[in-house]
């Protein structure tokens, strides 16, 4: 079973991608995660999480997810990361998870994709965007054939600055960076919702048709980049940046 997490689509075209080479079935945690659902899952194959990288780490609020939720059936657990250069020491941190679940760790696939996290990068426009995903096809092929297999993905060498990555710099992320305040609806802005639709933590609401943010984020860039008019800025670290979707 493969289980995505996705906020501009990366994660989502992996996750499609390598569920059309495995035949396997395919969630997406954002709709759960959304509903607050932890209800039961049971797949009799091994589990595969697609997920975007946030600081050389999982999103917490998918591990949280992944926490809380039972699953039953096959043991096993591979991890897909998308990113926007490298996932760090991922790996040690999904290690200590597995075993908390008591699961196999069967390793994480490091697919590089476009940048998307305009709040501090800028993201590329589409047609590089395109060459991106294309130079990461093989990558996301080899990811499935492994899956398919049922071997373990081979291991990443981890360097000081990966260590130190996922631990003090994801540490720090979090309590500094990762807040919704910031956010905010441009004159422009049509009020038709698809920003409160498209977060995961429903943290969006519309008042007098314009978007109003809560405490709750995760900062997956969806309401910013999904926005159909443009209309949404990030302090002033989006004021005239590329919006970026991953092309369908």
């Amino acid at each position: 079973m493969i289980l995505y997490f996705s906020g501009t689509g990366n994660s989502a075209y992996i996750a499609k991608k390598i569920a059309g080479i495995t035949g396997d079935s395919i969630l997406s945690m954002n709709e759960r995660i959304r509903k607050k659902d932890i209800s039961e899952i049971h797949s009799e194959n091994s589990l595969v999480f697609v997920v975007p990288t946030y600081a050389w780490r999982i999103p917490r609020v998918a591990e949280e997810w992944i926490r809380r939720t039972p699953f039953t059936g096959n043991p096993s657990a591979y991890f897909v990361m998308s990113c926007g250069g490298s996932i760090g020491n991922a790996g040690k941190y999904l290690r200590r998870l597995c075993e908390q679940k008591k699961w196999r760790y069967l390793g994480a696939a490091e697919i590089v994709m476009p940048e998307n996290y305009i709040a501090l990068y800028e993201a590329p426009k589409e047609e590089e965007a395109k060459r991106i995903i294309e130079r990461a096809e093989p990558s996301i092929l080899a990811a499935a054939d492994i899956i398919r297999k049922g071997a373990p993905f081979p291991r990443k060498t981890i360097t000081v600055k990966d260590r130190i990555d996922s631990s003090l710099v994801n540490d720090a992320f979090y309590p500094l960076i990762v807040k919704a305040k910031k956010f905010r609806a441009e004159d422009t802005c049509t009020g038709c919702g698809r920003c409160v639709r498209e977060c995961p933590l429903n943290n969006i609401s519309l008042k007098d048709k314009k978007p109003v943010w809560g405490n709750s984020c995760t900062h997956c860039m969806a309401c910013i980049c999904k926005c159909p008019a443009e209309a949404i800025e990030y302090g002033t670290k989006s004021v005239h940046k590329v919006r970026y979707q991953c092309p369908r």
